[in-house]
């Protein structure tokens, strides 16, 4: 089964960090990710821009809406994923606990599946 690591971090975070704490943590990151590469259990992976950049995307009423980023009422944002494959839910759980981003943040764990409930078909 395919598994989702979503790494939820505090906006404002990545600013605390000096330069060489965050080429750190990112080196951290990089490793675990080589790490899931050498056990064949890593689909993709990817770290996402601040939110400054982030744009949301809506259709209310009828009506297309745009809003640019940052967004005031966040607390958090998804500063990234490890996406894997072929594991199983405990495995999933566990590299989620080796995952260097669980020192500060929140890392999420999501079974991929489709948007319906299947059993009610």
């Amino acid at each position: 089964m395919s598994y989702m690591l979503l790494i939820h971090e505090p906006v404002g975070q990545r600013a605390t960090r000096t330069e060489a704490e965050g080429r750190a943590a990112y080196a951290a990151m990089v490793a675990f990710g080589e790490r899931l590469a050498a056990q064949g259990k890593l689909k993709a992976v990817e770290s996402l821009s601040g939110m400054d950049s982030a744009v949301r995307v809506s259709h209310a009423r009828g009506q297309a809406q745009t809003l640019d980023g940052p967004f005031a009422e966040v607390k958090e944002m998804v500063g990234g994923f490890f996406l894997l494959q072929d594991v199983t839910r405990e495995q999933a759980i566990a590299f989620a606990h080796e995952c260097p981003a669980a020192q500060w943040c929140t890392v999420e764990v999501r079974a991929l599946a489709p948007c319906f409930d299947e059993s009610r078909a």
